[in-house]
């Protein structure tokens, strides 16, 4: 191995040896060995603090990484998203029981679709609706934050909330601060939104199904006709909502679907924010017509409100009239009686 050879640059041999009288290393040692003042620190200003969170996720009261803040974060976009959303209770259903119940829901959506689609109506969402197994105790708590935590009833005075209905990010805030207990935050994963939801004295009415196994099925929109489709799969009972016939449809009747369906409750639901029960689920899904044929009886409806309205203010009017008249027609006898006969 050669020998190192250590080389000492130009400046440091200047400091122990005398100045020679090459110029470029005097300039150059005199440039290493100048020294540049630090600027004055000025108390009054304080720098502002940098955000250590991208602006689109602010720091959350429990740890994000952790597998139940992401499941809280995804059953209150689960909430907010799905305005139709049926309750199962589930007892050890099997995987290959799930498989077979969603591969059956998922033929039966397809064919609602296309006959849909072939009458030219819009708003396919078969590949929408979902059949998914939750943690109750998880998605009890994220419920408890949508219902009852308003941020725009908790806003600060001094905080300017975004006119953005979704959750505020730190770019939209002003004046936000690193940690988690700043009151700046407002989204459904802050401190302020779990003080709400562990409030036991606000009560739900879901919160009495939210007990033992639980499934949801979500829908995107309210529609009775794909609801109908559903209740026939998951939970028949005719007449109103009657299985599917063996002839059409055999795979329906194997065992893992049949085991699979025995082994499910239907609760409740949840529509636009209101608690049904298994009748009034059951309701909802038998409307003629899907939303049609409910515009259509809303129509008649209004229709028929109308025209009682209408007789009404007429048969008042007639009322009066009859009154008036008669009255005028008894004045006159009266003074034709008292005049004297000639």
């Amino acid at each position: 191995m050669p020998p190192r050879i250590r080389l000492r640059p130009c400046a440091l041999r200047l400091r122990n040896a005398a100045p020679l009288n090459n110029p470029l290393c005097a300039s150059y040692a005199s440039l290493t060995t100048a020294t540049t003042p630090a600027p004055a620190i000025d108390p009054t200003q304080a720098a502002a603090p940098i955000l250590r969170y991208p602006p689109t996720q602010p720091p959350s009261h429990k740890p994000p990484e952790v597998r139940k803040t992401q499941l809280h974060r995804t059953y209150q976009s689960v909430l907010k998203s799905s305005p139709l959303i049926l309750l199962f209770q589930h007892n050890n259903v099997k995987a290959v029981e799930w498989m077979s119940i969603r591969r059956e829901l998922a033929i039966a959506l397809r064919k609602v679709d296309a006959e849909r689609a072939k009458n030219g109506h819009e708003g396919l969402i078969g590949d929408q609706i979902k059949f998914q197994v939750i943690t109750t105790s998880i998605f009890a708590s994220a419920l408890r934050v949508v219902e009852f935590f308003k941020p725009e009833e908790n806003t600060m005075d001094h905080v300017q909330q975004p006119t953005d209905p979704r959750s505020a990010t730190s770019a939209q805030i002003p004046q936000t601060t690193n940690s988690p207990e700043d009151e700046a935050f407002k989204h459904g994963l802050s401190r302020r939104a779990w003080e709400v939801a562990s409030n036991r004295k606000l009560k739900s009415e879901l919160e009495p199904l939210l007990s033992g196994p639980l499934a949801i099925l979500t829908f995107p929109d309210v529609s009775p006709q794909y609801l109908k489709t559903v209740l026939s799969i998951v939970a028949p009972s005719p007449p109103d909502f009657p299985a599917p016939k063996r002839k059409a449809n055999p795979s329906y009747f194997e065992p893992e679907v049949q085991s699979g369906l025995q082994k499910l409750m239907l609760l409740g639901a949840r529509v636009e924010g209101k608690v049904f029960d298994t009748e009034g689920t059951k309701w909802v899904g038998g409307i003629d017509g899907g939303i049609d044929g409910l515009r259509a009886q809303l129509v008649h409806m209004l229709q028929g409100v109308g025209g009682q309205l209408t007789g009404a203010l007429e048969g008042a009017s007639r009322s009066l009239y009859l009154t008036v008249e008669g009255r005028r027609m008894d004045m006159e006898e009266k003074e034709k009686g008292d005049k004297p006969a000639e």
